[in-house]
């Protein structure tokens, strides 16, 4: 693997920076994002190793932004022929303008990981090996189990970003992730369940015998749960949020309409509030790319601005949006090192890192005592945004329904909807538990998909809208 990517070219260092020196000046920013990665990926399923592979990717992305627009260009060669071939076609977004460079991003002497590489440890047939034992422990446990699907897949990047300046900074950013998955049945019925564990580290830790059958006896809790769940009532009703994972609401509902982007160009429900009361009172909602070994953590963002911890919503009101270093400079704020793209191949955009709600004063047990007749969430699958509007709508994949303050039978099917800014004006009640996802999101935006985390406590909503088959 190269130790320093500006020595890949087939040219100095000197030369290098000259020509995007050259492609940048009289644009308002750009530079030139360099990228090595490797990844593994191995998958048994129905009792065989399925699928297993090694990749490597390496290339380069130059960008100059002149106003609101960008020229952009890529390549998997590294070489003068190439870097000159793409400096031609970004120019093009100068002509007939003469902007004046953006200041550089700040420095910093914080690096969130070192040089080690999670693939290499443990080694290819110590992993296939441990994917089956997952697959026999779980077909022991309970005859019901008729499919099981486990999964390893690590990554290693290394990022170089060299900006018009001169100036150059680098990242290294591992990643880990294990994914197990059940199908149990009965009779002609069918139920899944999943856990799914990760982060910005080694496999250490998830591969241990305890953590591992952790996630296995997860998996099966759950679908034993919806093998046992009833129809999901259809109507009005009394929430509970359980913590960590569901948060990926929060992500989606209201995260995504706090990004940059969508509010310079004011297609977002949160565009204009700025200081205004856009949650209740108790809601206090962070974007940080800092926490340690998380799997949206950076030490810098994809366009060299160090990751912060961003409060956006505080107390309810709007303080702040998630921003990259175009939209900031357009709207007249500061970077917050949320500029990130999927590789090389892609252009940067605000995009979450780690976005959670803090913590309240209420226990868990409090929150669902405090209800007479709702629905508990424990977590969701799949769900869809409208930005623009801030309308929602999300499938649980645990659920239960909550009757006189007690959690009672799980149901299956419930379809929570809704309105993003709306719903969070009906939280009555923040649990003290907060806590982030177990190392397992992944967010879309415009065809491009990065790591995230998630998190939130307990909350209580009041009165959403539920979508099921029983009425």
């Amino acid at each position: 693997m190269p130790r320093f990517l500006t020595e890949q070219f087939d040219i100095s260092e000197t030369r290098l920076k000259e020509i995007v020196s050259d492609t940048i000046a009289g644009s308002d920013d750009g530079e030139l994002f360099l990228e090595y990665s490797e990844g593994e990926a191995l998958m048994f399923d129905n009792g065989r190793l399925k699928t297993a592979n090694f990749n490597t990717d390496q290339g380069f992305g130059l960008r100059a932004v002149a106003g609101e627009a960008t020229g952009y260009a890529h390549s998997s060669e590294l070489s003068e022929a190439a870097l000159l071939r793409a400096s031609d076609a970004v120019s093009a977004v100068k002509a007939g303008y003469s902007g004046t460079l953006a200041g550089a991003p700040a420095r910093t002497n914080k690096h969130l990981y070192g040089e080690e590489n999670p693939i290499g440890s443990p080694g290819f047939e110590e992993k296939a090996k441990l994917l089956q034992e997952i697959d026999a422990y779980l077909r022991g446990k309970d005859p019901r189990v008729r499919q099981v699907t486990a999964s390893l897949a690590a990554s290693w990047q290394h990022v170089e970003i060299l900006r018009g300046d001169g100036q150059i900074v680098r990242d290294i950013r591992p990643m880990v992730r294990v994914s197990i998955a059940v199908v149990v049945g009965d009779g002609d019925r069918q139920e899944t369940g999943s856990h799914g564990m990760g982060g910005r580290k080694g496999f250490g830790e998830f591969l241990a015998e305890g953590s591992w059958r952790h996630g296995a006896d997860e998996a099966l809790r759950q679908a034993l749960v919806n093998l046992a769940a009833i129809p999901a009532p259809a109507g009005t009703f009394d929430i509970v949020l359980s913590s960590g994972w569901p948060g990926v609401m929060l992500h989606e509902a209201v995260g995504h309409g706090l990004e940059g982007d969508f509010n310079r160009k004011k297609t977002s429900a949160f565009a204009g509030l700025m200081g205004q009361q856009v949650a209740a009172k108790g809601v206090t909602v962070v974007d940080d790319g800092t926490i340690f070994e998380r799997r949206g953590s950076l030490t810098v963002d994809d366009e060299g601005t160090p990751s912060a911890h961003n409060v956006l919503i505080d107390d309810g009101k709007l303080v702040g949006y998630m921003q990259d270093r175009q939209n900031a400079r357009l709207m007249g704020v500061k970077p917050t090192g949320n500029g990130r793209r999927e590789g090389y191949a892609h252009q940067p955009m605000p995009r979450m890192t780690n976005t959670y709600m803090t913590a309240g004063s209420m226990t868990p047990e409090e929150i669902i005592a405090s209800v007479k007749n709702g629905i508990y969430a424990v977590s969701f699958g799949g769900g869809q945004v409208d930005i623009t509007s801030g309308k929602f709508v999300f499938g649980c994949t645990e659920a239960y329904m909550i009757e006189d303050g007690k959690v009672t039978q799980p149901i299956k099917g419930a379809m929570l909807i809704g309105n993003g800014p709306d719903a969070m004006h009906r939280v009555t009640m923040v649990g003290n538990d907060m806590k982030l996802d177990t190392g397992i999101g992944m967010c879309g935006k415009a065809g491009q998909g990065v790591p995230v985390g998630v998190g939130q406590p307990h909350l209580r909503m009041n009165q959403m809208t539920v979508g099921g088959t029983r009425v």
